[in-house]
């Protein structure tokens, strides 16, 4: 098989498409490299800003005593918790719901759809937000986190969409055949959208991962706090919290790889990110694919 040389001019093409793109690329990558490498460089090099492209004096020791902070083990596995629960109670509820509104036997499927969507658009705010939220006694409280995120429009119209370009004829064939709407929900619906349930599961557990406010307002029970949010508290009080790491006995350590503000921020927030890092992979090759296909149509 022969392969077409190309023109100059579409060579030339390519190559700048190619060059914008790894440049791009880069850009994207080197954030969370120029953040790890300052982990586990000396502090005090960190500090001053000499870490740029490659680490220097390297130690695990930021991660070891940051991962020794009270309260961050337990803040990690309320994180998991929210989104793990949080992302599945979401991914089925969008799922279901989008499934149900391509049914034009469904009663009200108009007014309950349209008043999904609305919300979308139009919000009441963030103090009457708060009082609903304290009035339903979800101030701490894990509910708070799982809940007022189960129902997402944005989500339920992705699925929906998807849904309609499935052809019909395969749900009639099940109906035939005796099947119900968990039936073929469950055989037909589930297994055929799972490009675009691997979409939002991706959004849905980054939302729950990263949020911090919803604990920043409702939760004044440290043991509600998430991970996030201490990472948002550490942030602010990076400096006291290094002199902290400092001052405690079991941390002690040569001058430098003594505890900065810039080593606590850094550790921190690549503890924080690392996860959403590792599973991002595995449901990339759905991302495309799903988010495509999802907004094809209206």
């Amino acid at each position: 098989m022969r392969i077409a040389k190309l023109k100059p001019g579409d060579a030339l093409f390519q190559a700048v498409i190619y060059l914008l793109f790894g440049v791009f690329t880069l850009s994207c990558i080197y954030p969370f490299y120029y953040l790890f490498i300052n982990t586990i460089s000396s502090n005090d090099l960190s500090a001053a800003g000499d870490i740029r492209f490659y680490p220097r004096g390297i130690h695990l020791d930021n991660y070891t005593k940051v991962l020794k902070i009270s309260g961050l083990s337990h803040a990690a596995l309320v994180s998991v918790y929210r989104t793990v629960v949080g992302t599945f109670l979401t991914v089925g509820a969008s799922a279901f719901l989008g499934y149900l509104f391509t049914k034009r036997e469904m009663w009200g499927r108009q007014i309950w759809y349209r008043s999904i969507v609305v919300t979308m658009y139009f919000s009441a705010g963030l103090i009457p937000w708060y009082i609903t939220m304290h009035n339903l006694h979800l101030t701490n409280n894990y509910l708070a986190y799982i809940l007022p995120s189960i129902i997402t429009p944005f989500n339920i119209i992705l699925v929906k969409t998807y849904v309609e370009a499935i052809p019909s004829s395969l749900e009639e064939s099940a109906s035939m055949d005796g099947a119900g709407y968990l039936r073929i929900f469950r055989s037909i619906i589930v297994p055929l959208t799972t490009p675009i349930l691997a979409t939002i599961t991706i959004f849905s557990a980054v939302n729950q991962w990263n949020s911090f406010i919803d604990t920043a307002f409702l939760m004044t029970d440290t043991k509600y706090y998430t991970l996030q949010f201490l990472l948002w508290r550490y942030l602010n009080e990076s400096s006291s919290l290094a002199a902290l790491i400092r001052s405690s006995p079991d941390m002690a350590a040569s001058v430098q790889n003594m505890q900065t503000p810039t080593s606590v921020r850094m550790t921190v927030t690549m503890i924080v990110v690392l996860p959403i890092l590792i599973v991002y992979p595995f449901f990339q090759r759905f991302f495309v694919k799903g988010i495509m296909i999802g907004a094809v149509k209206g």
